[in-house]
């Protein structure tokens, strides 16, 4: 299996450096961002095959990011996932709506978090228009 690479997205130090940890332990290269700006500069230069995204965090939000990343054609092979303590169904819709490919609320298990991970990136990336 080649190595994937997972952007953790998320302006909570612990939240990122936790889920960081579970996903480098499970043999996957991670990348960090702590902000939309940041993470849009991530996805755009280092291509992960993954992101997991927090909604509110400064700048730009996920769900911004996740619209931002959807309407670039270049970028329509890359897995969003949201993670949020945002559970609402108006959140959901939105994601959706986005276009992300699985909606996490916290907290989050770390073996759901990698059964996920796994479902997702045996999946042929989507090709969207």
């Amino acid at each position: 299996m080649t190595e994937t690479t997972i952007l953790v997205v998320d302006d909570e130090p612990f939240i990122c450096r936790s889920l960081s940890f579970v996903l480098r332990k499970d043999g996957h290269r991670v990348l960090e961002a702590r902000d939309g700006e940041e993470a849009l500069r991530r996805i755009r230069e280092d291509r992960p095959d993954l992101v997991f995204l927090d909604v509110m965090m400064p700048k730009i939000d996920g769900f911004e990011v996740a619209e931002t990343v959807r309407d670039d054609p270049e970028l329509s092979s890359v897995r969003l996932v949201l993670l949020t303590a945002r559970g609402q169904d108006a959140d959901r819709a939105r994601g959706a709506a986005a276009g992300v490919d699985a909606y996490v609320t916290k907290p989050f298990s770390p073996s759901g978090i990698l059964g996920l991970c796994r479902d997702l990136l045996a999946r042929p990336a989507a090709v969207r228009p």
